[in-house]
């Protein structure tokens, strides 16, 4: 039997420590061992009944309930006073044969794979590299859960993919403490796996593309995400490149993305007719306190996967530019550990200049986003734009920090249009202008982050540039009518589906201060036929229970 330990912890943080928050119960739940209990299918249903059981003391002691993984958000939304649940010792993988494939399913089955909540993006990438497989895209970095990316939206700069959510294929979500409290979820356009391999891990079966995608990015809200079918595909290389390039190209690029009928040039990245080739990954580097007319870029092209490359580790050990924190956290080692002597120090100096190890650097998905390079204290902000307003989104921005200066630089990343309700990345090509860098305290000159963070979202608004802002960073999410004004309808459509899945009850268990700040947590009274489970053309197969 699954075992979980129970700790009276008091006091709980993130990674980048940007709590303290008040916390009462933390539990951490280990499966039964191999030896005892071979089966990998009995492991993860005995871990489900395991979980059922606490969410069914949480109800006893009308206390709320919430799972975590590496803690790796920043902002407030893994938290919850009552009980929370450390998941990264439930990383269980359960095998997906052909035979589990739907019929109507446009999949392949040797793309599909399974993997249960705990599941870090760095185990998944070793896992599907046994099968000559990757993930199609992640984050700047491997530590995130892939329940947790999933749930804020983690995403990369891959702009022609998407977000992490926008591979998956199914959940598995434990809405409650009865045995039809555990559901499998999928789009019924997209159906993949059949109802036989739900069966097997005591699922009842709903396909419906608005509960999926309402549930996608549900914000830790839906209920405790047990298990995730996602879609992977052929293990490739990239190619990864860092460079100085003329500003106005750099921001005309992030309007267009038409890489191949501009003057952005790589080595050896040029197609047949003489056309530059169009990147995977596209990212802009930028101190906002200095008007450089030059920006520094990073640009990947996906290449198709062999086994001869030189290790890539030597270099991107040595790269400063891996990701955003880690670029503003090298770049200040040379300056007074003061605050404001940094922030001086910022507005008179260039980005640090490129290195024969960032030239170029050939490596897998896995490889490039390696493990983080700084896991201290810092902060990050990070908005969402359609490409079109990217550069007037930018200036408003910089001047709004010139204006309110913090010890942070920018970067602008480019992401395809996710299908989820609530995902930050909903325009067409979505570009995140963020912000990181090391925490401060607010002084008389320099204001606190909470201030700077409803800056941003003033900023913005007073140039009329639609926005959204990253579930998972510091922003000021008290800001009236926030959720409203990003998403519009929107935000009805994700309460009826989450106040469908969900009891009254239930919706209180897995609400918290997060989603009660932003006015998700309201519960509607939704007609039970609102949802129905469909099949590929639309039609009602069944009558929910």
């Amino acid at each position: 039997m699954a075992k979980t330990s129970e700790l009276l912890v008091g006091k709980w943080d993130t990674l980048h420590e940007n709590g303290l928050f008040d916390l009462k119960r933390q539990y951490i739940t280990r499966h039964e061992s191999k030896a005892t209990m071979p089966s990998r299918v009995d492991r993860y249903n005995d871990g489900a009944k395991e979980i059922q059981a606490l969410i069914q003391k949480c109800i006893d002691e009308d206390e709320g309930f919430r799972a975590y993984g590496s803690r790796w958000s920043m902002s407030n939304i893994a938290h919850q006073k009552d009980n929370m649940h450390q998941n990264n010792l439930m990383y269980l993988d359960l095998e997906v044969v052909e035979d589990d494939i739907h019929p109507d399913s446009e999949y392949a089955h040797e793309n599909i794979f399974f993997f249960e909540c705990g599941n870090t993006i760095k185990r998944i990438s070793q896992k599907l590299n046994e099968y000559g497989k990757s993930l199609k895209t992640t984050g700047a970095s491997n530590g995130q859960t892939i329940a947790g990316c999933i749930s804020t939206g983690v995403h990369g700069s891959a702009f022609d993919v998407g977000a992490v959510q926008d591979y998956v294929v199914g959940l598995n979500i434990i809405t409650g403490p009865k045995a039809s409290d555990n559901v499998y979820l999928e789009r019924h356009t997209r159906p993949g796996l059949n109802d036989a391999f739900a069966n097997r891990i005591n699922a009842r079966v709903i396909r419906n593309d608005e509960l999926f995608n309402a549930a996608l990015v549900g914000l830790g809200s839906f209920g405790f995400i047990h298990g995730v079918a996602l879609e992977a595909e052929d293990l490739f290389l990239l190619d990864r490149y860092v460079t100085r390039i003329d500003k106005k190209l750099a921001l005309a690029l992030s309007k267009n993305l038409d890489f191949e009928n501009s003057d952005f040039k790589i080595a050896g990245e040029v197609g047949p007719d003489g056309k530059p080739n169009r990147p995977y990954h596209y990212k802009i580097f930028i101190n906002p306190y200095v008007d450089d007319d030059r920006y520094v870029v990073e640009a990947m092209y996906k290449k198709k996967y062999e086994m001869a490359y030189p290790d890539p580790f030597g270099k991107i050990e040595k790269s400063i530019y891996r990701d955003l924190i880690y670029l503003l956290i090298k770049f200040s080692e040379k300056f007074p550990k003061s605050i404001p002597w940094f922030i001086k120090s910022l507005q008179k100096s260039i980005l640090p200049e490129i290195t024969k190890d960032e030239e170029k650097i050939r490596a897998t998905l896995y490889e490039t986003f390696w493990d983080a390079g700084y896991k201290g204290p810092a902060f990050a902000c990070s908005v969402g734009v359609a490409i079109e307003d990217s550069e007037k989104a930018l200036n408003a921005l910089v001047k709004m920090t010139k204006k309110h200066p913090i010890p942070g630089i920018f970067a602008m990343r480019y992401v395809d249009q996710t299908k989820a309700t609530l995902g930050f990345t909903r325009f067409h090509k979505t570009c995140v202008i963020e912000i990181d860098g090391i925490q401060w305290e607010k002084s008389s000159k320099i204001p606190s982050l909470e201030e700077y963070a409803r800056f941003m979202i003033e900023a913005l608004q007073a140039e009329n540039i639609p926005f959204t802002v990253h579930w998972g960073k510091s922003m000021d999410y008290a800001f009236p009518g926030l959720a409203e004004y990003m998403y519009g309808d929107r935000v009805e459509k994700w309460k009826n589906c989450r106040s469908w899945l969900l009891s009254e009850k239930m919706a209180r268990v897995f609400s918290n201060d997060f989603i009660a700040t932003l006015g998700l947590d309201t519960y509607h009274n939704v007609p039970h036929d609102f949802i129905e489970s469909l099949d590929k053309n639309g039609q009602p197969i069944q009558s929910i229970v």
